[in-house]
């Protein structure tokens, strides 16, 4: 009874079922254990609650409570919806609007085009975009003992700005800046960039405000010349700029908690990736 933490009639059952039926005695028969509460329609119902107003199931037990008359706990809520493929993760954040589809179809044919052109060794491709970096943190939830809280301050700091060119085999030119990033700053970035190029090289931009206007469009042919051409996203599509990725990856996994103690360790860790991104554990498989 100590060992199993059963009862002495459970001890009982056990010998009696073994003299009676051998090892097929000791087997759980169907059926046994705590039945369900709800039924298969009203574990769906649950579910659509459960969306309906996914960051508080007090609610949901509320309303099987008040609607279906079941008593039930946050806890067998959750089995259900675990049951049900529901998990628990961040909620993603998505741009405020969407492509026209003619001109996303368009577009999308183009960049095609490109990458097979880059395939034959014709151009180069070049992801741009900019990013920041503060000390407010990028950690939301992690594994964490039971009994014990990991906590990150979270604080009011300068702000560590990037603008990155990055291609799909991993090789990344970023520059960093402690001021916002305007046109002026994006010019200059791709003026310096520009004498580096050893090959037609396309840059692939989305349509911010600072990559849309007078200052950058009257350069574009100076670039051109040069071997350098820009080619604009459609609007509303950042799945389309693969160094967005690279952002996520050094906010949600490379960018360890340490580096949030001060800004300067945030600095010294940012610039840490970006300098040794394309080695060892700072690589990404663009598929």
């Amino acid at each position: 009874m100590n060992i199993f933490e059963v009862s002495r009639n459970t001890i009982y059952n056990w010998l009696n079922n073994w003299e009676s039926e051998r090892l097929v005695g000791l087997y759980d028969r169907p059926g046994r254990g705590r039945k369900r509460l709800l039924n298969s329609e009203e574990e769906i119902t649950v579910k659509e609650w459960v969306k309906e107003t996914p960051k508080n199931l007090i609610t949901v037990r509320n309303k099987v409570e008040e609607k279906l008359n079941i008593k039930v706990s946050k806890d067998t809520i959750k089995r259900i919806i675990k049951r049900a493929k529901m998990t628990w993760k961040r909620i993603k954040k998505v741009v405020g609007g969407s492509p026209l589809p003619e001109i996303y179809e368009q577009k999308t044919k183009e960049l095609e085009e490109l990458k097979k052109r880059e395939v034959r060794g014709e151009i180069e491709i070049r992801y741009v975009d900019e990013t920041g970096f503060c000390l407010t943190p990028y950690i939301p939830y992690c594994w964490q003992e039971s009994k014990k809280t990991i906590t990150v301050k979270s604080r009011r700091s300068k702000r560590l700005n990037v603008l990155g060119f990055l291609t799909k085999d991993n090789r990344l030119e970023a520059y960093t800046f402690y001021s916002s990033i305007n046109s002026d700053v994006v010019i200059a970035c791709i003026d310096n960039f520009c004498e580096k190029i050893t090959k037609n090289t396309v840059l692939v931009m989305d349509n911010s405000s600072v990559h849309q206007n007078n200052l950058l469009w009257d350069k574009e042919e100076e670039w051109s010349k040069k071997g350098l051409d820009i080619f604009f996203l459609p609007t509303y599509s950042p799945e389309l700029n693969i160094i967005e990725i690279l952002w996520r990856f050094i906010k949600y996994k490379w960018l360890g908690i340490d580096a949030y103690e001060s800004f300067s360790h945030l600095e010294e860790a940012v610039e840490n990736i970006l300098i040794n991104f394309g080695q060892g554990e700072y690589t990404i498989n663009f598929a």
